[in-house]
Order: C-alpha cells, then sequence, then structure tokens
C-alpha cells in the first residue's frame, strides 16, 4: 500500500499530477486544491496518498494535507460515494466549509457542489456528522448565533420526541435569518409544521 509519494513533479493537470519518484512516473488524481499547491514541473512534492484497489485497477489519489486524506476516506465510505465523487466534493468545497455544512446539515451548500444531489448531501450530513476529523470540529469552535439557535432547537424537538431527519427538515424550512429570530417563535412555528407532518 503507498501512503506518501515524495519527488518532483512531471506533469500537472487539474485533476491528476504525474510524480517522477526517482526516475518512476506515477499517475495520482488530486482534488483542485492540492492541484494549486503543487509547483510547477520540476519542483519538489510531497503528497499524502490513498490507494484504491479494484479487481480490475490500482489508482492513486493524493492530498497535500493530512485532512484533506482524512476526509476523503471518509467521504468514500459513505454508500453511493466512490473515490471520484469524493475528489470531485473536495474540488468543489473548502474542507474546513465541508466539515461545517456537514454540522449544520446544510443540504443547499452540499448539493452546490458538482455532482452532489440531495439524497447524496443527506447520506453525507447522516454518516458523518459523527465521524469528522476531531481537528477540524474543534477549529470551527466560534458557531453563529444562528447555529447556537440551531442547536438549541434540535434539541428540543428531539427530546420531545420528533426524528432528527424530520426536525432537520422543518428547521431547513423555518430558518431562514435564525440570528435575528427569538427561539420560542421558531420552536412554535416547528411545532405546527411538524404535527402537520
Amino acid at each position: 500500500m503507498i501512503a506518501l509519494l515524495r519527488g518532483q513533479v512531471f506533469e500537472k493537470h487539474p485533476n491528476r499530477l504525474i510524480v517522477d519518484v526517482a526516475g518512476v512516473g506515477y499517475d495520482v488524481q488530486v482534488p483542485l486544491s492540492t492541484f494549486y499547491t503543487a509547483g510547477d514541473p520540476g519542483s519538489e512534492i510531497a503528497l499524502r496518498i490513498h490507494t484504491h484497489v479494484r479487481e480490475d485497477q490500482l489508482s492513486l489519489y493524493g492530498f497535500a494535507t493530512a485532512l484533506e486524506l482524512s476526509m476523503f476516506e471518509r467521504l468514500i465510505a459513505v454508500s453511493g460515494i466512490g473515490p471520484k465523487l469524493a475528489l470531485s466534493v473536495l474540488s468543489g468545497i473548502e474542507t474546513k466549509d465541508l466539515v461545517g455544512a456537514i454540522q449544520r446539515n446544510d443540504l443547499a451548500r452540499l448539493t452546490g457542489i458538482p455532482g452532489v444531489g440531495k439524497k447524496t448531501a443527506e447520506r453525507m450530513c447522516v454518516e458523518l456528522r459523527d465521524r469528522l476529523p476531531k481537528a477540524m470540529v474543534a477549529s470551527d469552535a466560534t458557531p453563529s448565533p444562528g447555529d447556537a439557535l440551531r442547536d438549541d432547537l434540535v434539541s428540543a424537538l428531539t427530546n420531545l420526541g420528533y426524528h432528527r431527519q424530520a426536525v432537520d427538515k422543518s428547521l431547513d424550512k423555518l430558518v431562514d435569518n435564525v440570528g435575528e429570530q427569538r427561539f420560542e417563535d421558531v420552536l412554535r412555528s416547528a411545532l405546527k409544521d411538524l404535527s402537520r407532518a
């Protein structure tokens, strides 16, 4: 299993790099974030590698940071997300923004990524919310007033016996400028909405 490649950039394309390691060229697929940090052909590079093995193919996916690699490996563990879509996700959104969108269940932000539909975005939120890289979650330590209000509402409604998915769906409809709304008003509206469902 290849875990790291250190060598020189031989060729550079937006979705792949060819890395020359002691005369052997490795074709490595990369997200745009890694492509932008890679130097011009001839410059030194070190990539963290995920080796993906299938019956008919061995593919290398390279990342400039351990965090990107960690998110990639978590994404491909989600049912319905393969390596190509995971790479597309990491190319379409900054890693910290992705973590924030998953934590907030921000389906609109996630479906804005090319190749990610509503069902895939929902699966990402459900399956990854508790499995995000701890370093990333800790660095997002200053939630906005809207995030804090939403967390309080989710807690209140799930404690009243409503399912998390129904609560998230209702809050997505109701909460726009949450920072400017009162907890009691949004809770009342959410209860009305949930009782109709």
